[in-house]
């Protein structure tokens, strides 16, 4: 099924199926942290499966909630994730160093909690005063291990699930009701949010959260799981640099990266994670303005050039990239039509364009990707090989 390379950049082959489905495998548990703009596990392990074998580097630019280097892990392969925004890497490589359950148990046990504390900035309109003070008392203790330098695995992956759990719509979250957890209301919204709902924050237990959590992302994890993804973490390498400008990864050493770019304008950073970085000592506006945010098409065309002259650089003779890219502004921009000229700009040859047709989902609606008349959620993926 694959297509042919001679063919000319504007005919590539499209193979339209439903490659991967929610059912036909069941993903593993470790994925379900929440974040934006996030593809379903099943479509980067479609594309490691058919590319790569186990010892294989596989790489992901803009890394995310990290779903292909969790997959890949999973999967035996190495792994390189890259994201300019730090707090992929938060979220990310905590969940290749799984903590012992018992253990984890007793370091939150150990960890003291002050109910005089408050935050410095007016969070009241989120969490009951005794559940903020559980919160400050976490992120004064995690703020003391990281810059001692004694923070380790389990530091690390409290700060991942306390992350995920600041703001949600359900009482697993640290706060009242508010928006999905993958994006955090403003002060002044979630005032209007608990006056329309007639709600006041109510107590949560900050650790008994965090070990649910855990338990639950650990939930279907086997043992053969967990041996893989210990041995793949120490060989594991992760940035935070411009997806154009990873010279810390060497020449011609990846196999496969499994990646979806951000697409135009559709993503503020400052205004989704303004609390997730508040609580991890982030700087959100300096971040910001290192994050592009791009407005008409020719100028994603000129940024995504550049990330394609540096994955030529990485990609090993007869590796592959697979780009994933959707329908946006209502259909009205297909970016795979755009996309099969920049691979081969750089010297990569276009395989093809998958397009999985799936069931729709209410992510997909959320971020403009448009609905085909039976119904359906359409990934499309361009396949480069070098």
């Amino acid at each position: 099924m694959k297509a042919n390379p001679s063919k000319a950049v504007t005919t590539p082959q499209r193979f339209v199926g439903e490659f991967w489905t929610a059912k036909q495998r069941q993903a593993s548990s470790l994925h379900e942290i929440s974040y934006r703009a996030c593809f379903k596990p099943q479509l980067p392990k479609f594309f490691i499966e058919r590319y790569t074998a186990e010892g294989d580097v596989v790489y992901d630019p803009f890394m995310g909630r990290g779903t292909t280097i969790i997959e890949a892990a999973l999967l035996n392969r190495n792994v390189v994730g890259n994201d300019v925004n730090p707090l992929s890497i938060i979220l990310t490589q905590p969940r290749l160093n799984i903590p012992d359950v018992e253990e984890l148990e007793q370091r939150m046990k150990s960890i003291p909690f002050s109910y005089s504390l408050r935050a410095d900035i007016e969070l009241s309109m989120f969490y009951h005063p005794k559940t903020e003070s559980e919160i400050v008392s976490l992120q004064n203790y995690l703020l003391e291990r990281k810059h001692a330098r004694t923070e380790d695995k389990l530091d690390a992956w409290i700060r991942m699930v306390a992350t995920n759990r600041l703001t949600g719509h359900s009482s697993g979250f640290f706060s009242v009701y508010t928006l999905p957890p993958n994006q955090a209301a403003s002060q002044e919204s979630q005032k209007k949010i608990n006056r329309k709902l007639k709600q006041k924050p109510e107590y949560r237990d900050a650790k008994k959260i965090i070990l649910k959590k855990t338990k639950n992302l650990l939930r279907n994890l086997t043992q053969q799981q967990h041996q893989r993804l210990n041995g793949v973490s120490s060989n594991a390498k992760f940035f935070s640099a411009d997806a154009s400008n990873t010279s810390k990864i060497p020449d011609a050493s990846v196999q496969l990266t499994v990646t979806s770019p951000p697409f135009l304008d559709i993503v503020q950073y400052s205004s989704d994670n303004w609390l997730r970085c508040w609580f991890n000592g982030l700087d959100d506006e300096a971040i910001s303005k290192k994050i592009s945010v791009v407005r008409s098409l020719e100028e994603w065309c000129g940024v995504m050039r550049k990330v394609f002259v540096e994955l030529y650089r990485i990609t090993k003779a007869g590796g592959y990239v697979a780009f994933e890219v959707g329908e946006v502004r209502k259909g009205t921009v297909q970016l795979d039509e755009h996309v099969v000229p920049l691979g081969f700009s750089v010297g990569f040859t276009c395989e093809g364009v998958f397009i999985n047709e799936q069931k729709f989902t209410k992510t997909a609606n959320i971020w403009g990707i448009k609905n085909n008349s039976h119904g359906t959620n359409t990934n499309r993926i361009v396949v480069f090989r070098k």
